[in-house]
């Protein structure tokens, strides 16, 4: 029941964030459900505006960076070591993806017990 409320606060508050911050009318959160986990499809604008915001540092002090995986970019310039940790932070992943002009990112809340533990996903895409 904690993992919901927190789920749903988090969640509320990025899209709270990028609705206010994102750009225009046209910008608008895609919902993504699946089974196991429930996440969000940022436009750029949100993107580059939750990059931007505080959001990253408030759900860093309540998922610990142990909880959180990260779906990098091929070309992106994150390290990642040999056995394929990611050492950044929820910011710079949102923020390499908004440096490029069609960067997005999607993030999800994973249902407690899968994922190998982790509680928050992102992924960057751009071309």
């Amino acid at each position: 029941m904690r993992f919901a409320v927190i789920t749903a606060a988090v969640l509320t508050a990025f899209t709270t964030t990028a609705a206010l911050l994102g750009a225009g009318s046209a910008a608008a959160v895609e919902p993504i459900a699946q089974p196991d986990r429930i996440g969000a499809h940022l436009s750029h604008e949100e993107t580059a505006a939750i990059a931007d915001g505080p959001l990253p540092a408030l759900v860093a002090m309540i998922v610990p960076l142990n909880r959180m995986g990260a779906g990098l970019k091929s070309d992106t310039e994150i390290y990642r070591d040999d056995s394929g940790a990611v050492h950044a932070s929820l910011r710079q992943v949102i923020a390499e993806a908004a440096g490029h002009p069609d960067g997005t990112v999607s993030l999800y809340f994973n249902v407690p017990g899968t994922h190998n533990g982790r509680v928050l996903d992102i992924y960057q895409q751009w071309n």
